[in-house]
């Protein structure tokens, strides 16, 4: 990796750091084949790692450019971490969401003083891919598709080796690949022999796919509980990122899922959205291997009545 993507991430902290914390590195006891530990963004400000993301990319627009506000397309966390930051800087946010973006989400969005924009899924993800929306004015800033954001991610990996530099694995959920991307550009570059493996649901797997194929594959997609990650397919710029940078894919079953997010709570109090257990599933099967392996809990941002279901 090159030395100017890491000093990018090292030079992003401070603004990482204006709207978002430190989060800790906790060991998970759960007689599991491997040394298990878990990065906790679920206690970042709005509750996962977006916000570093959202940070670093609104901290290096043009001020001219910002004051006529910003908007992101998402199913709720970068949407939470865009409308956190803009409305720490007094502009205004709108979020286009897909239909089946859960309610606790959207209200978080609005909480935050966020216009929430639903559309139907295809509609959502069009504007993934032209970055734009009919009648919306402002900056578009992209949940994972671009540089600044995923330097701002790369800040998780830097934190990661600080607190175990011998880790030997890292298991990071997999939505558009802006996460891992970022997190593995760190690693690689201060320690390459770490592997770096991306996590999936089988209800949404097309990193899997197009890993094997060598090409974005499109996959079918059911929408779960796990709404943080998943999709029908890969973005082509994001599957050629991961060259050099991801090791391999890992892909838990929903009820593998919900088996880790009920056991998050119970052994650590840790409250973990679909997307942040997904790599813990994958660990626990036995999936990831051994050694020192971090589990990347992305988020917490899950609906009161499902975390009630799961953990009953």
């Amino acid at each position: 990796m090159s030395a100017a993507a890491l000093d990018a991430i090292r030079a992003a902290a401070p603004a990482v750091y204006r709207f978002s914390i430190r989060t800790p590195l906790v060991r998970l006891y759960a007689g599991e084949p491997a040394e298990i530990y878990l990065k906790l963004e679920n206690l970042q400000p709005i509750g996962s790692f977006k916000i570093r993301g959202a940070a670093n990319a609104m901290s290096q627009i043009d001020p001219a450019q910002l004051a006529k506000g910003v908007y992101t397309a998402s199913a709720g966390n970068m949407a939470q971490g865009v409308a956190w930051c803009a409305r720490a800087m007094g502009i205004p946010c709108s979020v286009v969401v897909p239909d089946t973006a859960p309610q606790t989400k959207i209200a978080a969005i609005e909480r935050l003083g966020g216009k929430v924009i639903k559309v139907p899924f295809d509609d959502w993800w069009r504007t993934f891919q032209e970055r734009s929306y009919p009648g919306i004015d402002g900056c578009f800033i992209h949940a994972f598709d671009d540089e600044r954001v995923m330097t701002g991610n790369g800040t998780i990996g830097l934190e990661i080796l600080e607190d175990l530099p011998d880790v030997d694995t890292i298991v990071i959920p997999w939505g558009g690949g802006g996460l891992a991307c970022g997190i593995a550009t760190a690693v690689k570059a201060l320690r390459p022999q770490c592997r770096i493996l991306a996590a999936e649901v089988a209800t949404a797997a097309p990193l899997t796919k197009s890993l094997e194929a060598g090409s974005p594959q499109t996959v079918a997609y059911t929408p779960s509980f796990v709404d943080g990650i998943g999709s029908k397919t890969v973005f082509e710029s994001m599957l050629r990122r991961t060259h050099g940078l991801i090791d391999g894919a890992l892909v838990a079953e929903l009820e593998e899922v919900g088996a880790a997010v009920k056991l998050l709570a119970e052994r650590n109090r840790v409250v973990a959205e679909g997307a942040g257990a997904c790599p813990v599933a994958c660990t626990l099967s036995g999936k990831a291997g051994t050694g020192k392996i971090v589990c990347v809990v992305s988020g917490g941002n899950i609906n009161s009545a499902k975390l009630a279901e799961l953990l009953s």
